[in-house]
């Protein structure tokens, strides 16, 4: 009888840790990773996710095999995805905030991906892009990839069950998956319609922060982090494989499933973590550090300290300061900051105008802060140690790039909230109590 496949649910867990996994006993060569002949009549196949000369630390390459190499398919043509429209972006000063992007039941995964906004270009690796996805469809016999970057995936509604090259993610709100550029992979969605929002780094790769005066341990452990076991499709007919290349959409054909790597060895890899795991750190004294604290994952720019991109989250948390205003400060920033909302309340906002499955975007130098309801209910407020954000995440995909907006973020998903600098903001009322200037 032969071997059965192992579970495909079963995960490896590590972050940027070398990770080797079979499907069936004997698939993995010992000793090298392309001999003449592999194991099983399998094919050996490189994907690289650095330079091969990139440094040790830095490299990033694993090695599959596979039934069939992905070379063997037919050429690449033209395909759309309506609402996709990177090349139009609009940089403005303004605040913008968006009500919950609609679900649209009739698309899958790859045809729900909306371009809200991003900075940079991916033709030279640079940059970021911002989308939202909506899907009621599951995939059938295609993969979908990205040559342009790195997909960190935020569901905010809906599981996601994500079969790779590498193996099977199944992803719920409250987690992330990340998808690392020319990874192939289709999702399902077992329970129904899903919503969320993806952060595509065309710059590098994401990594963990550094800890500093932190320490040794806080924040998103690496243990965490969960990399799929191989599991395999030995199955023929027509699949599509939909390329997303310089932010086109391409498609090509291929006679048998691309899920068919029966064993793989490496450091390149999807990956998924649970954001319920996250070690918050706070103040126990006065005031409270810098949001960036709730850093899960960075991608550092040329100058260190300074991001291309950060996911930051806001989870549950105590607060005990004294004498201290709570909610986030008044603040103007150099970097962007794109807001959303997985589930429940932000606690600097009254009233629900920022709403699980919508957004908001305080761009370079944009001046935000607390509403005029938070401000007068947090000054007063008898600070006695409270836990707040229960049953809540909020987070912010944050860049040191000025953020752009697509013309169908503007104005034709028509969920921009039109009033809200004006109700936000212009309720705040003055509570001076020195002298008149110009007195003595």
């Amino acid at each position: 009888m032969a071997p059965k496949q192992k579970d495909p649910y079963k995960y490896q867990s590590g972050f940027n840790s070398y990770h080797q996994t079979e499907a069936l006993p004997g698939a993995l060569p010992i000793g090298q990773n392309s001999p003449q002949k592999c194991p099983l009549g399998l094919y050996a196949e490189k994907l690289s996710g650095t330079a091969f000369t990139a440094p040790r630390h830095e490299n990033k390459q694993t090695w599959f095999y596979r039934i069939m190499p992905s070379a063997a398919h037919h050429k690449f043509q033209p395909a759309s995805i309506p609402g996709f429209y990177p090349e139009k972006n609009k940089y403005v000063p303004n605040q913008f905030r968006w009500n919950p992007f609609d679900i649209e039941e009739d698309k899958t995964f790859v045809q729900g991906l909306r371009y809200l906004g991003g900075a940079g270009d991916p033709k030279t690796k640079h940059g970021l892009g911002i989308i939202v996805y909506s899907a009621g469809k599951s995939m059938e016999n295609e993969a979908f990839f990205s040559a342009d970057g790195d997909f960190l995936i935020v569901p905010q509604e809906g599981d996601l069950d994500i079969q790779t090259e590498h193996g099977k993610l199944y992803v719920r709100p409250n987690e992330i998956v990340v998808i690392p550029r020319g990874i192939r992979y289709r999702v399902k969605l077992p329970n129904g319609p899903a919503r969320g929002y993806i952060l595509e780094l065309y710059n590098n790769h994401f990594e963990l922060p550094e800890l500093g005066p932190i320490g040794s341990n806080g924040l998103a452990n690496a243990r965490d982090f969960e990399a799929p076991v191989a599991c395999y499709e030995d199955v023929e007919g027509e699949f599509n494989i939909i390329c997303k290349f310089d932010n086109q959409f391409n498609k090509a054909t291929q006679q048998f499933s691309p899920f068919n790597v029966v064993a793989w060895h490496g450091l390149y890899y999807p990956y998924k973590y649970d954001l319920t795991r996250f070690n918050t750190i706070g103040s126990v004294s006065f005031d409270h550090p810098d949001p960036s604290i709730y850093t899960v994952l960075t991608a550092q720019s040329d100058h260190l300290g300074t991001a291309i991109a950060d996911f930051v989250i806001f989870p549950p948390r105590y607060l005990v300061q004294e004498d201290t205003f709570r909610p986030p400060w008044f603040h103007r920033n150099t970097m962007s900051e794109f807001m959303g909302l997985i589930t429940g309340n932000y606690d600097a906002k009254e009233g629900g105008g920022f709403q699980p499955g919508g957004a908001s975007l305080h761009n370079v130098m944009g001046a935000h802060g607390p509403d005029a309801a938070t401000f007068e209910k947090a000054s007063s407020a008898e600070l006695k140690p409270m836990k707040i954000g229960e049953g809540s995440i909020a987070f912010m995909f944050e860049s040191s790039l000025m953020l752009g907006l697509s013309s169908w973020g503007i104005e034709e998903c028509e969920k921009v909230q039109l009033n809200y600098t004006e109700e936000t903001w212009v309720p705040l009322t003055k509570h001076f109590t020195g002298p008149p200037s110009g007195s003595a």
